[in-house]
């Protein structure tokens, strides 16, 4: 590699050390001891806080400091990373309390002119899909702080027009369908339970509990996925399902493409009857075939009972 290659990805590989050695460059880029030198002078004059130390056992020592260090994108990369930060335009909020805005001035201050003239010409004939977040989420920065710290909280949360108060430790926090959604574990059911983020009303720390890791809330989780009395389907549906499909699904269901046709296989488990035939529904003439036939009946008493209400009703 080149030098200027070389000196970013020196960056990178320093990038979480506190200290190292002249010896671990010249054997990590294979260069002499004098390239070496001059490289990591390179690195002191575009930032990186390094000092020497010396005497018989001297090496390099990097001082801790808050800001990255600079890395070298080229043309696509810098367009990747500017498109993908834009897509953040379309949720009312995030978890890293930042401004779409400012971030986008800041990051156009760090470009020639010319690229930002070819971005902002892109800009208006590219754009990403994306389905909006309108509902402000008070709390979703502490949702993230408290999974990443394994902390238990106790939260009130509205549903129905009914606050209800829960124990939990969240491991799982997901956009979907223009909601923030939470998985957390239910310290008094000993169970798992989704949350909508944005109806949670009051959150605090509580020490009641003993918590737990991620690794073992993300293991168990899949586990209890299936409970006792589950019911396996298997639907056969068109190409057209399968784009469907591609944009809502849930874990408890997957997509399979064999010798030309579409699968979607999965469960569902007892009082979740509802929420299968309302799902599938949403295909119409788009399912082929359905397994089991219970599962066809529960889908077809549902169209009939839709029926009868515009019957009726309307």
């Amino acid at each position: 590699m080149n030098k200027s290659e070389r000196i970013n990805d020196m960056m990178l590989f320093l990038n979480d050390r506190s200290s190292f050695n002249l010896k671990d460059i010249m054997e990590k880029y294979n260069i002499s001891r004098s390239t070496a030198l001059r490289d990591i002078s390179s690195l002191e004059e575009i930032g990186m806080p390094i000092y020497s130390q010396t005497g018989r056992n001297g090496h390099y020592r990097i001082l801790p400091n808050k800001l990255l260090s600079p890395i070298v994108f080229n043309t696509d990369e810098i367009f990747s990373l500017y498109f993908s930060m834009l897509t953040l335009k379309a949720y009312e909020t995030t978890p890293f309390h930042l401004s779409i805005e400012k971030l986008k001035e800041k990051f156009e201050r760090c470009l020639p002119s010319d690229k930002i003239e070819l971005i902002h010409k892109t800009e208006k004939v590219l754009s990403f899909g994306t389905v909006k977040q309108v509902n402000h989420c008070e709390f979703l920065k502490d949702i993230l702080e408290f999974t990443l710290d394994e902390k238990i909280c106790r939260i009130e949360y509205s549903k129905n027009n009914v606050i209800e108060q829960y124990y939990l430790q969240f491991f799982n926090i997901s956009s979907k369908y223009g909601q923030w959604y939470t998985i957390g574990y239910n310290f008094k059911t000993e169970d798992y339970k989704v949350f909508r983020c944005d109806k949670i009303l009051n959150m605090e720390e509580n020490t009641q509990y003993s918590s737990k890791s991620l690794s073992e809330l993300m293991t168990s989780y899949d586990i209890s996925l299936k409970k006792k009395g589950y019911t396996e389907f298997e639907i056969e549906i068109s190409k057209a399902g399968a784009d469907l499909f591609y944009k809502e699904n849930y874990p408890s269901m997957k997509l399979f493409h064999e010798n030309g046709k579409y699968f979607i296989r999965g469960f569902y488990n007892a009082g979740e009857e509802n929420f299968i035939t309302g799902y599938f529904m949403n295909y119409g003439k788009n399912i082929l075939s359905i397994k089991p036939f219970a599962l066809k009946n529960l889908i077809i008493t549902r169209i009939k009972n839709l029926e009868n209400y515009f019957n009726c009703n309307l």
